[in-house]
């Protein structure tokens, strides 16, 4: 069973707080089963834009939300404007930014292989 979006983004916001960072919820989708956008925020003012990845990077009977980065050391202006297009498909996107430098464990990023 795959975890509710709500906890899934709430286990986030702890994780970057427990590592010295900061993490905020800029939208809020559906509670339960809504798409959730990654904006990783670095101190020179870059972000990368983590997004689900398709279902076919995902392995047979997996259960965890698995993202891959769509935009990668780009101006927050782009992140904007893709994430802008992404609401206007789907209604219900949660967007958790992250200001952390180091996000290993997070979440699962797929390799794209």
């Amino acid at each position: 069973m795959r975890l509710r979006s709500d906890i899934f983004a709430s286990a986030l916001v702890r994780r970057a707080f427990a590592a010295g960072g900061f993490a905020a919820v800029e939208r809020k989708g559906s509670p339960d089963a809504g798409a959730i956008a990654i904006r990783q925020v670095f101190r020179n003012g870059e972000e990368t834009l983590y997004l689900p990845a398709p279902q076919s990077f995902a392995e047979e009977g997996a259960t965890d939300r698995l993202f891959e980065a769509r935009l990668v050391a780009a101006s927050s202006e782009k992140v904007a404007e893709m994430l802008e297009r992404e609401m206007r498909f789907d209604s219900d996107l949660w967007v958790v930014a992250l200001e952390c430098d180091d996000i290993d464990g997070f979440f699962e990023i797929a390799d794209g292989s």
